[in-house]
């Protein structure tokens, strides 16, 4: 358009359109993980195996201190903070978000992380040192093929991919594509 301010809005919509899909995403899969984290609390107890799918899937609780694939433990509070950070920036990067690839990412990304950071600000043995409720585990019981993971976890770890693969493609996150200096 123009430039006048029925062009603006032109502008405007695609944006906050982006940010919406982010926010949407992100409390979609912040509400997944906590209903599914509160099933599985009420209803499988602690070491307690659920074999589902022909043994694919196995139903477990076990709590979990560290990062993904139990890494980290004993720096709770240090991951809780790092997750504070992340969840900042992806909401401080959503104002200028074009891209829906990146929306996507970064809204799988921030789900998840809120929906650990919650756990690890509420759950034993004590504020921001909770352990993270993990449950699901491919292939064999208590995690002996594949380490046990939840829902936000998933989302992280798609998130995560995407973002890779957006980026290695140079889509950034106004929708452009990044190009290469021709010298």
């Amino acid at each position: 358009m123009d430039g006048s301010p029925g062009g603006s809005a032109v502008v405007e919509g695609p944006r906050r359109s982006r940010t919406r899909l982010l926010l949407a995403l992100a409390a979609g899969i912040l509400l997944a993980d906590l209903v599914t984290k509160l099933v599985v609390v009420a209803t499988i107890e602690p070491g307690e195996d659920i074999r589902t799918l022909g043994g694919a899937l196995y139903l477990t609780q076990l709590r979990n201190t560290g990062a993904a694939f139990s890494l980290a433990e004993g720096f709770t509070a240090v991951l809780t903070l790092i997750a504070v950070a992340v969840s900042v920036v992806i909401v401080r990067v959503a104002r200028r978000l074009f891209s829906t690839g990146w929306a996507v990412a970064l809204g799988l990304v921030l789900g998840g992380a809120l929906g650990n950071l919650i756990d690890r600000i509420f759950r034993d043995p004590g504020f921001l040192r909770g352990g993270v409720v993990d449950f699901l585990s491919v292939f064999g019981p208590d995690g002996e093929v594949w380490p046990v993971f939840n829902v936000a976890d998933s989302a992280i770890v798609c998130g995560g991919i995407l973002g890779v693969v957006l980026a290695l493609r140079g889509i950034e996150f106004d929708g452009t594509r990044a190009t290469k200096d021709a010298d």
